[in-house]
């Protein structure tokens, strides 16, 4: 059996010129990356045309460690739309190097249901992620230089800063850190530490940024810390915003790809949804809604996490709504949510599927909460047995939703007829509006609690006493009108990734509250969530290499 990566080699692409083609753009309006990936300039994005296209969200029951197939599903739809004569595009997140080097993978699909150049998409492609990284990391470096400074000191209280530096890999001996030693010339010992480059408040604010102004805006609007006379400091305190801007130049401009089928992909932005919004940047979705009938997008991890936080601070903020969200299941996670051990997932267990059927019920209550229009797509995989597939159609039969079985893996776009044909038919019928879990201008605490009790199913809320100062802080800065970004497991519908299934009577703890004034929202943290994930054991990095002729073996 052919690996995702061997599979992805053997397919001929398509010259980017071609693939624009297809959506009208001129070659003389790309910028070329070499020859299968290009740049987008944002004057192709026709606000008017927006509002007549059909936009597809594409979510998940609660997965299990390795993913449930969100973004093989979303490209297998998409190729599956083009198949039954719709125009269609798919706009995905752009892969960190962390999960890559680390055990969950890329993001470019997987098996007949990719985006290409894969090897070129999951490892740099075109340098977005180090531009975030510089972005970041200047306005860290200028931090501590003004801490260091005498004539231009802003007197920032060292010990009050936020911010952290960032780097795109897993490396948890760099979570917490002490910079400033090596004496006077060398800055102002203080401890500190990093996050991945997904969790890092640039990459959220470049994919809600609408143009270069707001851009520059929001990156002033970051909240750095206090002065010692308690004064609140921003990045425009600093005159930071337009050097970050200026490294973020090509960086908000959306990429240009291709499926296997030759169909046009756009990917760009790469927040991780535990942590935080989970879903690609606004500028890309609306260039793919400005160039297509129809979009389909996937929000990461779960409803509970990305699909959550698509809906509420994503398309509030942007002013866009999906026609229709499909919800992706799999036979394994619902074995899983069955309390199958992870080792016996491939073993047929009928039984573990109904019983973890209640997570999938959960999830599509919460679709319903938002007035979307949901369809369920069972991501097939190999050792699945016609019995435990048809326990989910059941279920969803009582549940009164849609269903298609989508075998995307081994089929490619053939493989999601009968999903593009359902999915299609609610988008084009489907005459129910959006309607946001809460209002922005809501206390915090009904802000959170809203969510926690509503899509999580939560009892309860607890907030530490440090949870509790920061609420006082949020309030204090007139930053209470902001969005939620819940960073929380995905493994869980709660903050406990070890309660599966349908957990009930449980209390979420939230155990402190981080600003992103610059993004628009407040990220509580629950459970132990980290924003700096670790290596596993075995690393996929060993598997990895590349040999005389640039050939690279070992990516999935």
């Amino acid at each position: 059996m052919s690996t995702d990566i061997e599979i992805a080699q053997k397919t001929g692409m398509q010259h980017i010129t071609e693939i624009a083609g297809k959506l009208g753009i001129d070659a003389d309006d790309l910028e070329l990356y070499g020859k299968y990936k290009a740049k987008l300039p944002l004057t192709l994005i026709d606000q008017n045309k927006i509002k007549n296209r059909k936009l597809i969200l594409v979510s998940a029951i609660s997965p299990t460690p390795a993913g449930e197939g969100k973004t093989t599903i979303s490209i297998g739809l998409n190729e599956g739309l083009n198949k039954i004569g719709k125009q269609s595009t798919v706009v995905l997140r752009e892969p960190s190097l962390g999960p890559v080097f680390g055990i969950k993978g890329g993001a470019t699909g997987g098996g007949y249901s990719q985006v290409v150049p894969m090897e070129d998409i999951n490892l740099h492609f075109t340098g977005d992620f180090a531009a975030i990284e510089k972005a970041n990391n200047l306005l860290a470096a200028l931090i501590d230089n003004n801490i260091q400074s005498n004539g231009r000191s802003l007197s920032i209280d060292p010990r009050t800063v936020h911010w952290k530096r960032v780097m795109d890999m897993n490396d948890r001996s760099l979570r917490n850190t002490i910079v400033g030693l090596g004496g006077t010339t060398s800055g102002v010992p203080r401890e500190t530490g990093f996050n991945i480059t997904a969790a890092s408040e640039i990459m959220a604010i470049l994919c809600l940024a609408e143009n270069f102004n707001d851009l520059k805006e929001r990156l002033g609007n970051i909240f750095v810390g206090y002065t010692y006379d308690k004064k609140h400091i921003y990045a425009r305190d600093l005159n930071a915003q337009g050097a970050m801007a200026a490294l973020l130049k090509e960086a908000i401009k959306p990429n240009l790809v291709q499926t296997l089928e030759g169909n046009p992909a756009i990917i760009h932005g790469g927040p991780f949804a535990n942590i935080a919004q989970g879903t690609n940047s606004v500028l890309a979705t609306k260039m793919g809604l400005s160039l297509s009938d129809y979009v389909v997008t996937e929000a990461g991890f779960g409803f509970d996490l990305g699909a959550e936080k698509f809906l509420d601070i994503k398309c509030v903020s942007a002013n866009i709504e999906p026609q229709a969200a499909v919800l992706v299941a799999t036979v394994r996670a619902l074995k899983y949510h069955g309390e199958v051990p992870l080792k016996e997932l491939n073993k047929p267990n009928v039984d573990a599927v109904k019983k973890g059927l209640e997570n999938l019920e959960k999830h599509v209550e919460n679709m319903h909460k938002f007035n979307v229009c949901p369809v369920v797509a069972i991501n097939k995989f190999t050792a699945d047995t016609d019995e435990e597939i048809q326990a989910i159609v059941d279920k969803c039969k009582e549940l009164g939703v849609k269903v298609a079985v989508a075998d995307v893996w081994a089929n490619g776009g053939e493989g999601a007829r009968e999903l593009a044909t359902i999915v299609s038919e609610v988008a084009e019928t489907c005459t129910s509006s959006l309607k946001p879990l809460y209002d922005w201008n809501w206390s915090v605490e009904k802000k959170i609690e809203t969510i926690a009790k509503e899509i999580y199913g939560a009892k309860a809320i607890d907030y530490t006493n440090q949870a509790k100062k920061d609420i006082k802080t949020i309030i204090e800065l007139g930053l209470d009108n902001k969005a939620v970004c819940m960073a929380k497991t995905q493994k869980s519908l709660s903050d406990n990734p070890k309660l599966l299934g349908r957990p009930k009577n449980f209390m979420v703890t939230v155990r402190s509250i981080e600003i992103a004034a610059g993004a628009g929202f407040i990220v509580p943290i629950t459970g132990n969530i980290m924003r700096m994930p670790g290596l596993p054991t075995t690393p996929a990095a060993e598997n990895i290499d590349i040999d005389e002729n640039g050939h690279i073996s070992g990516l999935f």
